[in-house]
């Protein structure tokens, strides 16, 4: 009997297990079909224009996405900030263009998103000359960290989602981050489907990159910020952002670059 009790056991675990993501899958589609909330559509209208530019159908899409992020991912204030709704869609409303193209999950490894009413210092260990340690304090508008939480600041996320034409946006930085750190550190390659695909990413990457450093030395102009030259990581959520709020001068200057991240987003944000 003790033996026939563990294998029910255990065949009951294994049903739940293999259960599991119809469940989920099924849950998501309910809440997605939810109907979208009047008062969050005027919160959109007024704090997010961004939204405004996509087609109908990918408005539509956004929508649900959104429904299902603030069901999932909690967003706590720090430092004495109450989360209101304002920040709620305003922060899933970027966060969910990112998914818009392809059926990636609403990142699975995200528990939290933790808000700060502004700029947060963060300590963390920096290796010294002669291999001392020491601790290393900055000031940040929003990091992602691959333990399963984005940190950001809400000035600065409200200020990039009123100004969706000057190609910085720390809610869409961070967000890539996160795809980006979806099964191991950020490295600016996210998830590709091929070989063939990570070898084109990494050439058209590495090329732009090098590009960057080249017109940084020369002390040229250029539509990528110079923050994108200090890591492959910072690279690909920088010119992240660029691909969502200035798509049509990034295509006709990056080409390469576009067609790759349209590629991967399975987006063509610049026929918008």
């Amino acid at each position: 009997m003790p033996l026939l009790i563990c294998f029910l056991l255990a065949l009951l675990a294994a049903a739940a297990v293999a259960l599991w993501p119809l469940w989920v899958r099924r849950r998501r589609t309910r809440i997605a079909g939810r109907p979208f909330p009047q008062a969050w559509r005027r919160l959109l209208r007024r704090h997010v224009p961004l939204v405004a530019r996509l087609p109908a159908r990918q408005q539509l899409r956004l929508k649900g996405l959104m429904q299902v992020f603030l069901a999932e991912k909690p967003i706590i204030g720090c430092r004495g900030l109450r989360v209101t709704d304002e920040m709620r869609v305003t922060i899933a409303a970027l966060a969910c263009l990112p998914l818009l193209g392809a059926a990636r999950g609403v990142y699975p490894e995200l528990r939290q998103v933790l808000l700060y009413p502004g700029a947060f210092v963060v300590e963390r260990p920096v290796s010294e000359a002669g291999g001392v340690l020491s601790e290393q304090r900055r000031v940040l508008a929003g990091e992602s960290w691959s333990q399963g939480q984005v940190l950001l600041a809400w000035d600065e996320v409200r200020r990039g989602a009123a100004t969706p034409g000057d190609g910085h946006n720390v809610v869409i930085h961070e967000f890539a981050h996160q795809l980006d750190q979806a099964g191991g550190p950020a490295n600016g390659a996210p998830a590709l489907p091929t070989a063939a695909a990570y070898r084109r990413w990494s050439t058209v990457m590495q090329s732009e990159f090098d590009a960057l450093h080249w017109r940084l030395a020369r002390g040229e102009p250029g539509l990528i910020d110079a923050y994108a030259a200090t890591a492959p990581a910072e690279f690909f959520a920088v010119v992240s952002e660029l691909f969502f709020e200035r798509p049509v001068e990034l295509a006709a200057g990056h080409p390469a670059l576009y067609a790759e991240l349209s590629g991967y987003y399975r987006l063509d944000p610049a026929s918008w």
